[in-house]
């Protein structure tokens, strides 16, 4: 019993040291608060990079649509240009998950819109030049769900543009790991003639804008 008498004071006074101690409090609440900071300034970050990429996917199709929309007849080589042009607005983050697409409709006397010609592209990692590829729309195809009710006037053309970009996130765990589908349209009225032709006729042949 002696024993524990002796004991207990001490045993009170180091219990009474460590209330009062406040050697370390500054680390354990910086430990505390680290991984709160890290996230908001990170989340912050992606978030803020991931607006600027949503601009430029509407600045993109904005400018493809207007591009093409100047011209009275469009070849491949027109259109690579097109769309080279409007992913190097990307710039500088990378063009490589970038997938565009522009589109001829007629919109006949019904307000019904089919498409009269269509086509896509790509572009390689590391690569300024942009790659034709096939579009996921095809020739006759009834899009009218897709044009605004608006922009649906009988008996004219219309060109409309799409992009795509899958936007990966440098720190997955604050945003989606897997990628964003950032996405926009754009809708253009043909500037120099009713219609914007495809591809471009041989030389000395007369082609109307074609509506069947």
């Amino acid at each position: 019993m002696s024993k524990v008498m002796k004991i207990l004071p001490v045993f009170l006074r180091t219990v009474a040291s460590f209330k009062n101690d406040r050697r370390g409090l500054a680390a354990v609440e910086l430990a505390m608060i680290l991984p709160v900071m890290l996230l908001l300034f990170f989340g912050t970050v992606e978030f803020s990079s991931g607006v600027a990429v949503d601009r430029k996917v509407t600045l993109m199709a904005r400018t493809l649509s207007d591009l093409a929309s100047q011209s009275q007849t469009v070849a491949d080589t027109d259109l690579v240009n097109y769309f080279s042009a409007s992913v190097g607005i990307m710039t500088p983050y990378d063009p490589s998950p970038t997938k565009a697409q522009l589109t001829e409709v007629y919109v006949d006397a019904t307000k019904i819109a089919k498409v009269k010609w269509t086509k896509a592209a790509t572009i390689a990692a590391g690569a300024t030049q942009a790659t034709l590829s096939t579009s996921t729309r095809t020739n006759g195809q009834d899009v009218t769900s897709v044009i605004p009710s608006a922009l649906l006037i009988p008996n004219t053309f219309l060109i409309f543009s799409e992009v795509s970009y899958i936007y990966t996130p440098a720190v997955g765990y604050v945003m989606g790991k897997d990628g964003i589908n950032l996405s926009d349209v754009a809708y253009t009225r043909p500037r120099q003639s009713q219609c914007v032709i495809y591809p471009t006729p041989a030389a000395g042949t007369v082609t109307s804008c074609p509506t069947t």
